[in-house]
């Protein structure tokens, strides 16, 4: 920390496939020692659905702290085999009672401590449990162990997203990243000492749609038959993310800051590497 009243943390949004997990990992070799904690939402991260155990341990590799997911978590099936092994994972905190893993850590890192919470959204969404007070009770929980608390909400609808995030904004919550829709919004403000943003975005290939390849896409909308959705690949893939300042002794935040980056120079596919 440079400051060690503060800390820096970066949030990215949903990683899709092999090129936003590229594309993440490089961000954080070039950044090297700027973030004192990392947390990315990875529900898109192997082959664009569900998150594999061998990409979680690459993620672990590449410095990240915490991982958010949400209505993808269960689409690779070998989740259920490490789910509840994966100290840095979370799913969202209101599927039912008895679901593996956990949908809030609090995580320690270089002398300080981090709450993280997910949550799946519900309009337009799967059916999951209300989350409202749920939350309440978890972030009250939480800030007993330790003032910066933060939430990644999986939903669908912004109008869902700007209520909770002004709800939350009263209970003390740091900062509140909403993610699903991959499209960074350009709304990042800081309310009652929380940051917020709508959505924090996608990280993956620029040249498909929100990260899927561009034809099976345009497929599925002029056929409306369920074709298979490919991840994007191409020349050019973006980064979005949000960098957010936190005091560590009150937990409010005191800065907030949205993140786009993108790079002509996509890294050749590895041959011995054939998932996406």
């Amino acid at each position: 920390m440079e400051n060690s009243n503060t800390i820096k943390l970066i949030f990215f949004g949903d990683i899709v496939g092999k090129p936003g997990r590229f594309a993440v990992r490089d961000f954080l070799a070039e950044n090297t020692g700027v973030y004192d904690f990392v947390v990315a939402n990875v529900e898109n991260a192997s082959h664009g659905f569900g998150l594999t155990e061998k990409n979680y341990n690459e993620f672990v590799e590449y410095g990240i702290d915490a991982m958010t997911c949400g209505n993808h978590i269960w689409d690779k099936k070998d989740i259920y085999a490490y789910v509840e092994t994966a100290d840095r994972l979370l799913r969202p905190i209101n599927y039912p009672k008895n679901t593996p893993g956990v949908g809030s850590r609090i995580i320690e890192k270089d002398g300080f401590k981090v709450g993280v919470i997910n949550v799946l959204g519900r309009v337009f969404m799967n059916l999951v449990d209300s989350y409202w007070e749920q939350v309440a009770e978890e972030i009250k929980r939480i800030k007993e162990i330790t003032p910066i608390v933060v939430l990644d909400i999986h939903a669908e609808a912004t109008a869902e997203k700007v209520c909770f995030g002004k709800y939350c904004s009263e209970l003390g919550l740091s900062a509140m990243f909403g993610t699903h829709t991959h499209v960074q919004t350009a709304d990042e403000s800081i309310m009652n000492g929380m940051a917020y943003i709508t959505d924090a975005g996608f990280c993956g290939a620029s040249d498909g749609v929100i990260g899927m390849d561009y034809n099976s896409s345009l497929s599925r909308f002029l056929t409306a038959l369920p074709e298979r959705y490919e991840v994007a690949q191409g020349k050019t893939t973006q980064v979005n993310a949000v960098e957010v300042e936190i005091d560590v002794n009150s937990g409010k935040a005191l800065s907030v800051k949205r993140v786009f980056c993108s790079r002509n120079n996509i890294e050749k596919e590895d041959e011995s590497e054939k998932e996406n």
